[in-house]
């Protein structure tokens, strides 16, 4: 999926099928490259599981898949919450062992704050 993503050419596609489904020829009207770079780019896309095909007659209807940006977001959420737990970690460290303009440390002035 982050491959399929690494390319702004597909990440501009996915940002015109936020508006809803379309067909592969009104893409490439809407793109400086060409209708089969588009199809080939959708190709990946599909394969990633970020976008549905359908057909409708002699069309192709391509539109996002929800569940595939949902899988995304669980990538990064892991991410995120690693990165927060990280930080609040060091927060309380740096906290603990900063020493103010009076020399007291954060656990100390904490502790002195706590007894009043």
């Amino acid at each position: 999926m982050l491959d399929a993503l690494g390319d702004a050419r597909r990440r501009s596609i996915l940002e015109r099928l936020l508006e809803g489904p379309l067909a592969v020829g009104v893409l490439a009207q809407q793109l400086p490259i060409s209708r089969p770079a588009v199809s080939q780019h959708l190709r990946v896309l599909k394969e990633a599981e970020l976008v549905i095909e359908a057909v409708a007659g002699t069309r192709h209807l391509y539109r996002i898949n929800p569940r595939g940006f949902e899988a995304v977001r669980g990538y990064f959420d892991r991410f995120w919450t690693t990165a927060l737990d990280n930080f609040a970690a060091l927060a309380v460290v740096e906290a603990a062992t900063d020493n103010g303009p009076d020399g007291e440390s954060g656990a100390e002035r904490e502790e002195r704050r706590d007894e009043h």
